[in-house]
Parts: structure tokens; C-alpha cells; sequence
């Protein structure tokens, strides 16, 4: 709420202290591994992966918060995917070396769920060092926040600003330059949930909204690149919603499968042939729209395999995650088509107040007078 200068100055000595904790359990677990503790190496089979991929999916939700900072930035569409991908790369090239850190130092069987890695530590014999790791997750857990009410804030920002919620939360303050109507709202929402929540069901239902989202992102994707309204012939609206469907349905089809019957085979072929030869048709006959600056590559295949990876994850979780879910998009739907939509509508449609002002000019040439 000061500024972002002093959040982000706040976040980089966070993150600073974090990385160095980080760097810390990587080397010191790496140090005190035995190999023994990773066998078996996959227990729980290639549907536990699957599962705990979409479990944890939420962990990568914060990077995200980088392309809500688009009008704080000197050159965003350079440096807004820049600093999406380099954040992704960094984030699971550091994830998977502390799941490898932690697995090497204890067996699966023996780690701690509620202190992984204090616990490690006290087990290999550094008992001092669990005190640094809880210092490390304090910081983690610091950034986590900052960064979450920080992009939860711009979010809200733009919501209001469209009249979907009261314009009051798109305030921006004229000193601090920052949302903090939006901040407050975000702040106070996200502390009731976290009071009154255990955190096995809000990672659920992050988890599921995250991917649902992310796939939605690669549908809107494949949409901006191949539609333009006004210009795009009817014929080939049609033929990217046809496109849209075949790729949707068949990703779900195959995680059906995998649900009903992981170790058959047909189900898998059907559907990916399904999605790569329609995709391959689609992307060698449609014409695409080139983005001005830093663009997506292998348009619509990647996109594409973004749905198909997103909706396969989110058949691997739980059936009350989707209950969770459910409840929550009904209930927001209902405050749109009640509330957000006409207010959305009313605002796109609200004609400015101009002053007519009636000028006269008089014109002589070749002794015509137009006035």
C-alpha cells in the first residue's frame, strides 16, 4: 500500500534471504544423501505423479502476478514475457532439486508432512539447521503473500474499473500511486478464508481453479491469434470453434480414461489422434494474426497441448475439489448475470457528456459564401 517501489524493494531482500536458504538445503541435502532412500523410486506409481502434479500445481500460480504489473512496466510486452518465462524456468529448476534434496536425505515413508525438511535435517544430524529452514519458510511464505495481495490488488483494480464490483476499489491513491481500497479488500477476504480454511482443501480447490484458469488462457490464446472481430470470415469462426470443441472434448475423453482405465490403450490412441491431426489441419490451413512484439510459438500445437495437459491434471484430483469448485463458479456466475453483466454493459455503453458549441465560419471564393 506505500508504494511498489518499497514492495518490491521489500520482496527482493525476502527473496534474497530465501534464495539463500534455498541454496543452503539444496547443498547440505545433497551433502548428507543416500542414495537407498529413493527406492523404490516412483511408489506410488505414474497415477501418484499425476495426482501430486495437480495437487502442488498451485505453487506455480504466483508467477501469473507478473502480467498484472503491464502498466507499472517501462517496456511490458518485452519484459512481461521475459519475466514469465524466466521465473517458470527458475521456479522448477529449484523445485525439483529441493523435492530431490529432501527424498535423498529421508525416506518417502519417514518425511514429515506438516515439517519436511526441519525434520530431514534433525534426521541426518544438523539439528541447528531446521531453525534456518523455518527461517527460509517464513521469508518464502512472506513473498508468497506480498506477491499474491500484490497482484490480487491489480486484479480487483480492473474488475472495479469495469463496474463489475463498486468503482470505489479502483481508486488509485494520488501519493502512493497504489490501489489500496483493492489492497484492503484483498487483504481482509484473503485472511477470513485462511482463518477459517485447512489448507488440504484450499490446495485442492487452488489447484483445480489454477489449471482450469491456465487452460482457459491457452482457449483465449488460440482465439486472439485466430480470430479478429469484423474481419474474420464466418467460415473460419466456425471452423476455430469446431477446432476449440474436438481439442476440449477429446483432452477430457483422455482423462476419462485415464480415470476408468489407466492401463488400456485404445482410449489414449483415439483421442490424441483426435487432437494432433485436427491440430495439424487446423494450424496449416488457418490464418493467424502475428503479435506485434514477443510472441507465443508453435500456434495452435502448443496451446493445445497446454488444454490437453491442464484438463488431464485436473482429472487426476479429487472429486470434492470439483464440488468446491463448482459451488464457487455457480455462485459467481449468479452475481454476474445478476449484477456484473448489467453493470459491465451500462458502462461500456455510457455515452460522455460533450458541449455542443455551434461555430460559425464564413468562406469567400470565386464570390460562393458558405456559412
Amino acid at each position: 500500500m506505500s508504494s511498489t517501489r518499497n514492495t518490491s524493494l521489500l520482496n527482493w531482500i525476502a527473496s534474497a534471504v530465501n534464495t539463500l536458504v534455498i541454496l543452503f538445503v539444496i547443498i547440505a541435502g545433497f551433502s548428507n544423501a543416500d542414495t537407498s532412500n529413493m527406492k523404490p523410486f516412483a511408489p506410488f506409481g505414474v497415477e501418484g505423479v499425476f495426482r501430486a502434479a495437480a495437487i502442488v500445481y498451485f505453487g506455480y500460480g504466483g508467477f501469473d502476478a507478473i502480467a498484472t504489473m503491464a502498466e507499472e512496466t517501462k517496456n511490458p510486452s518485452r519484459d512481461i514475457p521475459l519475466g514469465l518465462l524466466g521465473s517458470m524456468s527458475i521456479i522448477t529448476v529449484i523445485y525439483c532439486l529441493m523435492a530431490l534434496s529432501l527424498t535423498m536425505m529421508q525416506k518417502y515413508t519417514d518425511i514429515d508432512p506438516n515439517a519436511a525438511y526441519s525434520v530431514a535435517f534433525e534426521h541426518v544430524g544438523l539439528k541447528w539447521a531446521k531453525y534456518l529452514v523455518a527461517l527460509g519458510a517464513l521469508k518464502g511464505m512472506t513473498t508468497v503473500l506480498l506477491v499474491g495481495a500484490l497482484g490480487q490488488a491489480r486484479y480487483i483494480t480492473h474488475i472495479a474499473r469495469a463496474h463489475m464490483i463498486p468503482p470505489f476499489f479502483a481508486l488509485v491513491h494520488p501519493k502512493t500511486k497504489t490501489p489500496i481500497n483493492a489492497t484492503l479488500l484483498v487483504t481482509i477476504c484473503s485472511a477470513c478464508i485462511a482463518f477459517f480454511s485447512s489448507l488440504d482443501i484450499l490446495a485442492s480447490l487452488l489447484s483445480v481453479s489454477t489449471l482450469f484458469v491456465f487452460m482457459m488462457m491457452a482457449v483465449a490464446l488460440i482465439v486472439r491469434r485466430y480470430y479478429v472481430n469484423g474481419v474474420t470470415p464466418r467460415t473460419s469462426l466456425l471452423k476455430l470453434v469446431g477446432f476449440l470443441l474436438i481439442i476440449i472434448v477429446s483432452s477430457i475423453g483422455m482423462s476419462a480414461c485415464w480415470g476408468l482405465n489407466p492401463s488400456g490403450w485404445v482410449g489414449y490412441a483415439v483421442t490424441a489422434f483426435m487432437v494432433h491431426g485436427y491440430t495439424w489441419d487446423f494450424g496449416s490451413s488457418a490464418a493467424t494474426t502475428h503479435p506485434e512484439s514477443v510472441g507465443v510459438p508453435l500456434v495452435p500445437w502448443l496451446p493445445s497441448l497446454s488444454i490437453a495437459t491442464n484438463l488431464f491434471l485436473m482429472g487426476s484430483l479429487g472429486h470434492m475439489a470439483f464440488v468446491r469448485f463448482g459451488i464457487c463458479t455457480v455462485i459467481m456466475l449468479v452475481y454476474y448475470v445478476l449484477f456484473g453483466l448489467h453493470a459491465t454493459y451500462d458502462m461500456a455503453h455510457q455515452q460522455p457528456q460533450v458541449k455542443v458549441i455551434k461555430v460559425g465560419l464564413t468562406l469567400s471564393h470565386q464570390g460562393v459564401i458558405l456559412q
